[in-house]
């Protein structure tokens, strides 16, 4: 068999460095080569759609520097604690923005390793397989990372240019990021081969749900304000403000990645170049320690883990296993039946979307970790508000709690939804031909997003205002605007998914990241910004006048109809002519 004997050779040929080499220099080569063409075709499908996409950048970049650098011009007004309390949010900044990106890297990893065809194609060349995993686990990097870097670089300029730092702060400031980046890419990588490994095994699925409820209930506990009466009795404004922040002395924890980061940008913008150096070695003699094993280590793990992964359909045919199947899915099947007034072909298709969505531990898990983020801030907003009387702050947070949850349910529906239609690939000529048609497939995926994005969007609006103390009359304002956004959002997503199919990919992620992915993700924070900002000081929320509330509210309702009425009665009017 010459094809083994030849991988076996590249797998340990005396010269290491030209056998593992060549391949990754080839596969970079490869892509490259893509990502230029890829652009260049970009710019020739729609020169109008890539100046709105680069005009969004532009603004999104141009806004957020200028938000930071009023917010942290605010802070440094404050003599003597204005720099304690820049660097403190600055370490909390560092020691969230670690544990999503730890977050976001177990996910990726896990969809790159084990749900990807290149993997399967490359695994089957003469390529070590370590070569493999360095490989993708670079662009799950990248895919995990580019966000943050996107985020972060505003803040960087605007607490280089308030604390008049020099030149070389900014390039510093860079090269250190890319540093950290990469140690939540190893960790996330070593828990996406764990969990692939033993996800299957009833007894850690069930210990990793307890150590879940055990985490957020020891979080509960542990989460709790100073008393009023301890804060009074101190006179001293540092002790205070200490007291203030001490649930957030976790993130100067020295032996953190975020820690280290935070005080290597901080003493190099105080010139204390000596502290900066030390704290930068110390991360880059992490990321290269860590980087090497997970480089060198992790690739015979990850095909014994690839192997176990795919080999478990054997299992799955086994008779128990089949009927414990049929056994779980069956109190969907009851619940669907209780739904009268759902035709069988809807309710065959709702049934099996739903099944779709719950064996991708990829997409629900991504969905939890978000709404959950957000519900945990919401059940803690009582004590972050206990202290405001005022109607005007009030319902400022309750302006911002919708929006948190509208940009939210964007990233959502850009991710999930939009790549619905393209998901169904060559399989589409199928339920084309079937009956009910492609129309009433569209509507139902519509129905079906709407329904199951509405409950969660509508219970975390109206708990957020409830816990604010806000009357009746503003909780059902807020429900009503949160049930507009959803409907129309997912109007936006389904249309566009109709409009810009993908059908030769099977990745969902890469279905987003292409013109109609960006074009949904665009119009959604669009829409989103100028529904809080009517909303807010149109319609009534800050206490304007009459004729101000209801123009206010008939401009969202317009907005919101044509946002998300528009792009789906277009998709609409696609699929009569569409080619299968």
């Amino acid at each position: 068999m010459p094809f083994p004997h030849r991988l076996h050779r590249v797998n340990h040929s005396p010269a290491t460095g030209n056998a593992t080499s060549w391949p990754t220099l080839l596969l970079l080569r490869v892509h490259i080569l893509q990502s230029w063409r890829r652009l260049k075709g970009l710019r020739n499908e729609s020169r109008l759609l890539t100046s709105v996409i680069g005009l969004f950048i532009v603004g999104y970049l141009g806004l957020s520097w200028w938000l930071f650098r009023r917010a942290l011009a605010f802070i440094d007004r404050f003599p003597g604690l204005g720099a304690v309390l820049a660097e403190r949010l600055l370490y909390l900044l560092f020691a969230f923005l670690f544990a999503l990106l730890l977050l976001s890297n177990l996910v990726i990893c896990h969809s790159n390793f084990f749900r990807n065809r290149e993997v399967s194609f490359l695994l089957n060349l003469p390529i070590p397989a370590g070569t493999v995993f360095r490989w993708k686990f670079a662009e799950s990097v990248l895919l995990a990372s580019w966000a943050f870097l996107f985020l972060i670089a505003p803040l960087m300029v605007a607490f280089g240019q308030t604390r008049e730092v020099a030149w070389h702060f900014y390039p510093v400031a860079v090269t250190l990021l890319l540093f950290f980046i990469v140690l939540p890419g190893v960790i996330g990588a070593w828990l996406a081969l764990q969990l692939a490994r033993w996800l299957d095994r009833r007894a850690f699925q069930w210990v990793v749900v307890g150590l879940g409820a055990a985490g957020v209930i020891a979080t509960l506990f542990w989460w709790k304000t100073q008393p009023d009466a301890e804060l009074l009795e101190e006179s001293r404004v540092l002790d205070v403000l200490d007291r203030l922040l001490i649930k957030s002395r976790f993130a100067e924890e020295p032996l953190f990645p975020s820690y280290w980061l935070a005080s290597a940008i901080i003493r190099w913008a105080d010139n204390a170049l000596r502290g900066a150096v030390f704290f930068a070695l110390v991360l880059l003699s992490n990321t290269l320690f860590f980087g090497s094993l997970a480089g060198t280590r992790f690739g015979r793990r990850f095909l014994d883990t690839f192997s176990i992964v795919h080999s478990r359909g054997a299992r799955a045919k086994r008779s128990t296993a089949a009927s414990a199947a049929w056994t779980r899915l069956r109190p969907l099947d009851r619940f669907l039946r209780w739904l009268p007034w759902l035709p069988d072909d809807a309710r065959a298709l709702v049934a099996k979307d739903v099944r779709t969505f719950w064996r991708d531990t990829t997409q629900w898990a991504q969905s939890v970790v978000l709404f959950g983020l957000l519900g945990v801030y919401i059940i803690n907003l009582r004590q972050f508000t206990q202290h405001l009387t005022g109607s005007f702050w009030i319902n400022l947070i309750a302006c911002l709690n919708l929006a948190a949850c509208a940009l939210n349910l964007a990233t959502l529906t850009t991710r999930f939804v939009y790549p619905q239609f393209s998901l169904e690939g060559r399989r589409l000529w199928i339920v084309g031909m079937a009956p009910a048609g492609l129309r009433r497939v569209v509507q139902t995926k519509y129905w079906l997003a709407s329904t199951a994005s509405l409950a969660v969007t509508v219970t975390l609006i109206t708990l957020s205002t409830a816990m604010l103390r806000m009357p009746p009359g503003q909780i059902l304002f807020f429900a009503g605007v949160v049930s507009a956004m959803t409907f129309c959002l997912n109007g936006l997503a389904v249309g566009l998914g109709v409009l810009y199919p993908n059908f030769k990919e099977t990745d969902s992620s890469k279905i987003v990241s292409g013109f109609g992915g960006t074009l949904c993700l665009v119009v959604s924070f669009l829409y989103i910004l100028i529904s809080v900002l009517l909303l807010g000081f149109g319609a009534g929320v800050f206490r304007v006048g009459t004729w101000s509330v209801a123009a206010a509210i008939g401009l969202f309702a317009l907005l919101s109809l044509a946002v998300g009425g528009l792009p789906l009665a277009m998709g609409f009017r696609k699929l009569r002519t569409l080619e299968i």
